[in-house]
């Protein structure tokens, strides 16, 4: 079906009527994720859903108003919210450009599949699953996708960053390393991680005082992990990246971890297709984001990223695809016994 500026439209107002709704019922301490000018906020959608380069930053808005909806009381209110809400999911994933579109499976290895695994949650423990992924493994896609699934909330870095300024948590600082953002903001992105730049003795000053000693880096690193660790005594979620299995291992919380990858070739393709960059862009792109990630969680981990004897489930996307990734954990959750996941 082919999309009209018009229907882009009407999609992207719905949008803003359900944040809208969702706001008036909760009154949220959070605040509205579309809180500018109607027309300005229904502009800016539209391109969105008119980018595929830019579909994660809608997931993400997208993804921030059903956590909150899900905490509306109201039983019959919030299960018309969410049908709108998967109303809205639906037409957003059927569009040309949708982060729902370009799998990564490949079909010779997804004959191959076999599985019989079982999850360690008891009782009453909250689901709490958390997501490594190379870049162009379709992970995102994947965590998101399968949160809708099991109708619990899901956390990425868009998202978390959001949630943290909205706690006036100092986070009007240099962005994190284990988000993915390629933006005009990249450039002072990597050489914030690589290497500090030049500083005023005022400027250090003021920094040390501030973090009570800690590095801007540093001091977001420990604000998301208190804010792990709080969520994950409340409710079940998914969370991508942020070293949040170590996090919550360290403070012995139940929880999955799962690495998702995918052979390099058949990530690279991938990227050029949902980019548009030719293959030496591409694969320069792929090597540059894995190896941040893997420098991030080494540094505030100790441990190898990707490697298999630190995570309870490695996925070979490429085996599965997208959807078949999330029915596969799926199945290996049904397996265990019943999680609690309100």
């Amino acid at each position: 079906m082919e999309y009209t500026q018009e229907m882009l439209r009407e999609l992207a107002e719905r949008i803003y009527d359900l944040d809208a709704e969702v706001y008036a019922q909760l009154g949220s301490s959070l605040g509205r994720v579309f809180s500018r000018d109607r027309e300005g906020c229904v502009r800016d959608m539209v391109e969105l859903m008119s980018s595929r380069k830019q579909g994660h930053q809608l997931r993400s808005e997208l993804a921030l108003i059903s956590n909150m909806a899900r905490t509306i009381q109201d039983k019959e209110l919030r299960r018309m919210i969410m049908s709108e809400y998967d109303r809205i999911l639906q037409k957003v994933i059927s569009l040309p450009t949708s982060f729902g579109e370009g799998d990564v499976v490949d079909q010779n290895l997804a004959s191959l599949n076999a599985f019989n695994l079982k999850n360690r949650f008891k009782g009453s423990d909250k689901l709490i699953i958390c997501i490594g992924r190379t870049y162009g493994s379709g992970g995102n896609e994947i965590g998101f996708t399968l949160a809708d699934a099991l109708k619990i909330n899901f956390y990425d870095a868009e998202i978390f960053s959001a949630v943290l300024k909205r706690l006036e948590a100092e986070k009007d600082i240099v962005e994190d390393q284990a988000g993915y953002r390629f933006g005009p903001e990249q450039k002072e992105m990597d050489q914030a991680f690589s290497k500090p730049g030049k500083r005023t003795a005022r400027e250090c000053m003021r920094e040390f005082s501030r973090y009570h000693g800690l590095s801007k880096r540093d001091a977001v690193f420990f604000n998301q992990s208190d804010l792990i660790c709080d969520m994950a005594k409340k409710e079940s979620f998914i969370v991508m990246g942020r070293c949040a299995d170590v996090i919550l291992t360290n403070n012995r919380i139940p929880h999955i971890s799962i690495f998702i990858t995918a052979p390099f070739e058949q990530r690279l393709h991938r990227i050029m297709e949902i980019n548009k960059l030719d293959e030496k862009k591409a694969r320069r792109l792929l090597k540059r984001v894995d190896r941040q990630h893997m420098q991030y969680y080494r540094f505030y981990t100790g441990r190898k990223w990707g490697n298999a004897v630190n995570y309870d489930l490695c996925v070979n996307s490429a085996a599965y695809g997208i959807d078949g990734s999330v029915e596969f954990i799926t199945r290996m959750l049904e397996g265990g016994k019943s999680v609690k996941k309100d």
